[in-house]
């Protein structure tokens, strides 16, 4: 099942190239409205999800990305266990993998995770977030809806 580790490289591509656009072509903290509920906004993010922690010394950064990268070789033995029909349990763990690696660089070479995707209702806005934490999201979805499938079949 390790073939899924190339949706893995394709989420770490692509959320390298999208936050390479969005640091180079927004100044910290501009935004560009693109819909009436979504805005592209350059941040940076030095904690973890929803900046938890992100006005510690810096310790936090090193913290977070040992953590991504134990959790991510979790993640590849995991994979490499499958069973080759659970391919939805594949797919799941490739992507939070994939993203797990897309923020471990941005921690690695900038310190903090390059943020620029703003949704927000009226004036409450959700936390920045990049690709590879929409793929680690869409990947826990998936995920949990695979074991309460997975739970279903085996009644």
């Amino acid at each position: 099942m390790l073939k899924w580790l190339n949706l893995s490289a394709l989420v770490i591509v692509f959320d390298q190239l999208s936050k390479w656009w969005a640091n180079s072509a927004l100044e910290l903290y501009q935004s560009i409205a693109v819909l009436p509920f979504f805005n592209i906004t350059l941040a940076y993010n030095h904690g973890a999800a929803f900046s938890f922690l992100a006005s510690e010394s810096g310790w936090q950064r090193w913290f977070f990305t040992g953590l991504a990268v134990v959790v991510s070789i979790v993640l590849l033995f995991w994979l490499k266990r499958l069973k080759t029909d659970a391919k939805l349990e594949a797919i799941s763990l490739a992507l939070i993998l994939g993203g797990a690696l897309g923020n471990v660089i941005d921690r690695v070479i900038h310190g903090y995770v390059i943020d620029f995707l703003d949704v927000y209702y009226g004036t409450y806005h959700w936390p920045a977030f990049n690709l590879a934490d929409s793929a680690i999201c869409v990947g826990a979805i998936l995920l949990i809806l695979d074991s309460f499938r997975n739970k279903t079949e085996q009644k």
